[in-house]
């Protein structure tokens, strides 16, 4: 299993960003809310969907987690320049913690689903999910973990796409003004 932070260090392409998040505990959400704004890539990173290329990974996009303390999944939403949302990703996750730096972290379960702003939803990686599963790398529960994450996702919040975008502007208004950790 990867374990990811929340400040996406694996994104070898960025070269300059500025990290800044908090934890809430409010009706909206319990856990954290974080915004990395890219300053500087060395190569744009282009996702094609339904023929359409989307640049998700350039200067001036900004990516917002919503990692939830109580649940098995974070959001990624990725924004342009002009804080429109392009897309989510959403890891399925086995765990979760706080680094030493302060920064958080999962492990990821492999599954995600990318959703569009119009409410289609991708599974993807399923492949990887059932791959970890035959080779020992998770177990029997973790599978059911990350099947059992997306499903409750797909009929729950994600099932209502209007409800989705306002919540995560909320979660983007939340984090916006908090200070920069970088």
């Amino acid at each position: 299993m990867k374990r990811s932070r929340l400040s996406y260090d694996e994104w070898k392409c960025i070269v300059s960003k500025d990290i800044s998040g908090k934890t809430i505990n409010s009706e909206l959400l319990n856990g954290y809310i974080g915004l990395i704004d890219i300053k500087e890539v060395d190569k744009a990173q282009i996702w094609k969907y339904n023929g359409e290329e989307i640049v998700v990974c350039d200067k001036g996009r900004k990516w917002l987690s919503i990692l939830p303390c109580d649940d098995w999944y974070c959001i990624t939403a990725m924004l342009d320049e002009n804080e429109k949302i392009l897309l989510w990703y959403i890891d399925m996750i086995a765990a979760q913690g706080i680094d030493a730096d302060g920064i958080p972290y999962f492990d990821d379960l492999y599954l995600d689903l990318i959703v569009y702003p119009d409410g289609t939803v991708i599974v993807d990686d399923m492949d990887e999910l059932e791959d970890a599963l035959s080779k020992g790398d998770i177990t029997q529960e973790q599978f059911d973990l990350a099947l059992g994450t997306s499903h409750k996702l797909q009929q729950g919040i994600l099932s209502d796409i209007s409800s989705f975008i306002e919540f995560t502007g909320k979660c983007y208004g939340i984090v916006k003004g908090s200070n920069n950790r970088s």
